[in-house]
């Protein structure tokens, strides 16, 4: 178990649920929420944000928006006003720039200091100084950045240097990955012409959608069987926007599953973005036999969202395709338990971009599945979980690593298995899902 002087680690268990009902809205989508503080910043005038994710993640975020010189205000709950200083007037940060567990807003805002004429330092907690950033990086200097300084493997602490004058560049991306695109064009906002982005494998296309928003001049086109090529006009004048920031799906993946597995369950999670390149969930359960279905479809902020109806499901094991993972790989840890549960083999192919997430994930799942009884093993980039009967003997410890969806996942998993699911440290949920428990608990799930 891990464990802190100063903050010892919070165990938390989770036992067997009677039938889940009700209606429940999570919390919003944790991509929105960043680029809607980064592009607000970047952006000259007020830009209003209603429904921003105010988990430890995003708060990040807002902080490094501030230190560049950004006004930001809370008004109220999930109510935002940010006037930004505009593209090109970033203010030189005073301190670092500290992300504690924040990936996303530690990369995205890599992008945006490449872009300009201003040194800063990027740091975070113990998980995210072992994250890889040289994949951020790589772009960044071919863009004109340059590091001055960082830790073994290109990690974080990291110091940073903007370009005066931003290259425009081609770039393809070596991995699907909605953060090297996201930095690369960030970046090149501020260059004097024009950048282009090519993937092989289509990655969230939230970055884009974003900065249409707020006035960019930006293109997206098919390139090859799945991928696409984004063009981006340089300096643009971008305009205050307001936001609406939907539902995460990443969040409301727990909810939704749990209702799958508890026995007699119905429930509607309200407002969920349904974004084609965020669906790959929901697609893989309703190829597993699951009974979900969509009301009241409609845009809010630019995405589409909707009510999904979720009522408990027998499963059934399936093949998911590497081709599915862009739009799913942050939902792989629950998708897993869904997989536990079912009947037959599920084989996930084409893992390896879980292991470097917060943690190891790919070997966070396989541990935790194995702590519970449950069959499974990892071939190559692949995970095999083999649910058998349908039912899981749980009764695990499972280790975290500091992993928020670790976490989660398989608190899930005790609300269905026959014996109670333990993690050893419940924190780290807060930087994605701070009410998850007070969500879950209304709905009928049973934590200790």
């Amino acid at each position: 178990m891990q464990t802190d002087a100063e903050h010892p680690a919070s165990p938390l268990r989770a036992s067997r649920a009677r039938a889940l009902s009700g209606r429940c809205r999570p919390p919003g989508d944790k991509s929105v929420s960043h680029r809607s503080l980064i592009l607000g910043t970047l952006a000259v005038g007020e830009t209003a944000i209603e429904g921003l994710l105010e988990g430890e993640d995003v708060l990040r975020t807002a902080e490094a928006c501030r230190a560049l010189g950004a006004r930001i205000d809370r008004l109220g709950p999930g109510s935002w006003s940010v006037r930004g200083p505009g593209l090109g007037s970033l203010l030189e940060p005073r301190e670092t720039l500290d992300f504690g567990n924040a990936g996303t807003g530690s990369r995205l805002m890599m992008g945006v200091v490449a872009g300009h004429p201003i040194t800063a330092r990027f740091d975070g907690d113990a998980s995210l100084r072992k994250r890889p950033m040289r994949r951020i990086l790589d772009p960044l200097t071919q863009q004109g950045a340059r590091v001055l300084e960082e830790a073994e493997g290109g990690r974080c602490p990291i110091l940073l240097r903007g370009a005066a004058e931003p290259l425009p560049v081609e770039y393809k991306t070596p991995v699907a990955s909605a953060q090297i695109k996201s930095a690369v064009l960030l970046c090149g906002l501020n260059s004097p012409g024009r950048t282009v982005v090519i993937e092989s494998e289509a990655s969230r296309d939230h970055t884009e959608k974003m900065l249409a928003h707020f006035g960019a001049r930006i293109a997206s086109e098919p390139f090859g069987p799945h991928g696409r090529k984004i063009t981006l006009e340089g300096r643009p004048e971008l305009r205050p926007a307001p936001v609406r920031v939907p539902a995460d799906p990443s969040s409301a993946a727990f909810p939704l599953v749990a209702a799958l597995i508890v026995p007699g369950s119905e429930i509607v999670i309200e407002g969920v973005m349904i974004n084609p390149l965020r669906n790959g969930l929901l697609t893989t359960l309703q190829e597993m036999g699951a009974r979900i279905s969509f009301e009241n479809r409609r845009a809010e902020g630019g995405e589409e969202v909707a009510d999904i109806r979720v009522a408990a499901s027998t499963l059934a094991g399936v093949d998911v395709p590497a081709e599915r993972a862009p739009s799913m790989i942050d939902e792989y840890p629950i998708l897993a338990v869904a997989a536990a549960f079912a009947g037959g083999e599920t084989r996930m192919r084409g893992l390896s971009e879980l292991r470097v997430k917060e943690s190891d994930r790919l070997e966070a799942i396989a541990a935790g599945l194995r702590a519970n009884a449950v069959e499974c093993e990892i071939s190559g980039d692949d995970l095999i979980v083999r649910g058998g009967t349908g039912r899981v003997s749980g009764g695990g410890v499972v280790e975290t690593h500091l992993d928020h969806r670790i976490a989660m996942s398989f608190l899930v998993m005790g609300l269905a298995a026959e014996q109670d699911v333990t993690v050893d440290d419940d924190r780290m949920i807060a930087t994605s899902f701070p009410d998850f428990r007070a969500l879950m608990e209304v709905l009928g799930a049973r934590f200790a």
